[in-house]
């Protein structure tokens, strides 16, 4: 697993590759957590995701939650068909907001 954090027009893109698991999800945690103490807009691409189980699903759920808190945007997008299975079978593609690419994210304002 690999990821990358960049800054565009303000918000943070933080894109994941690769298999997000139970070696791999401390990271992704740490990373959501720590784009969230800079940004005020998060938008995470999946389209890298190969895997992503259940500790990973709970670092995206976790980071989702304290975005609510500080009152900070937190979106996905390009969302992979292998993390749609997992996010639709927990039913939390009808928690996320979901766009279908990362223009569309930040288009979204």
């Amino acid at each position: 697993m690999s990821y990358e954090v960049k800054n565009v027009n303000g918000a943070a893109i933080v894109a994941l590759t690769g298999d997000v698991d139970l070696q791999t999800s401390p990271q992704v945690r740490q990373k959501l957590l720590e784009s969230l103490e800079q940004y005020k807009r998060i938008v995470v691409d999946l389209s890298g995701v190969t895997y992503i189980e259940s500790s990973g699903v709970a670092s995206l759920v976790e980071a989702f939650q304290v975005s609510r808190k500080k009152g900070s945007a937190f979106s996905l997008a390009n969302v992979s068909s292998a993390a749609m299975r997992v996010l639709s079978l927990a039913r939390l593609d009808k928690v996320f907001t979901i766009h279908p690419s990362v223009e569309a994210a930040l288009a979204q304002g």
